[in-house]
């Protein structure tokens, strides 16, 4: 499988347990791998039939900046249900978001999660 990918996308949201958390918006910082069958959009070197970084960029800046959850992990779930809702093309995705502001004795702390396609 040929897989998409988009590293370093920055955002930033209202995410966290903490008060401070729930007042300030924080940085947050996606690396997304999408395993798509490219052969087609490679053929016809035409965009509609591949999956647009651009486009997947710009959907998940507008729902972690609209977003307000608590955990990384439901921000996480919300955004992988999205992609492989909307891009019927991404066969799996693995999704890492790192908080850098979250301890402080860290460059980043987040997690990494992997999401398939539905059969």
């Amino acid at each position: 499988m040929d897989i998409i990918f988009i590293q370093g996308l920055k955002t930033q949201a209202i995410i966290g347990i903490f008060d401070w958390e729930r007042e300030n918006r924080q940085p947050l910082i996606f690396d997304i791998e999408m395993a798509v069958p490219i052969a087609s959009a490679a053929k016809s070197d035409d965009i509609d039939d591949t999956v647009s970084y651009k486009t997947v960029s710009d959907e998940i800046i507008e729902l972690v900046e609209n977003s307000s959850y608590e955990l990384l992990e439901s921000l996480a779930e919300a955004i992988c249900l999205h992609i492989l809702s909307t891009h019927k093309a991404v066969q799996s995705i693995q999704l890492k978001v790192g908080k850098p502001q979250a301890v402080a004795e860290t460059d980043t702390v987040g997690l990494i999660i992997t999401r398939h396609q539905e059969k």
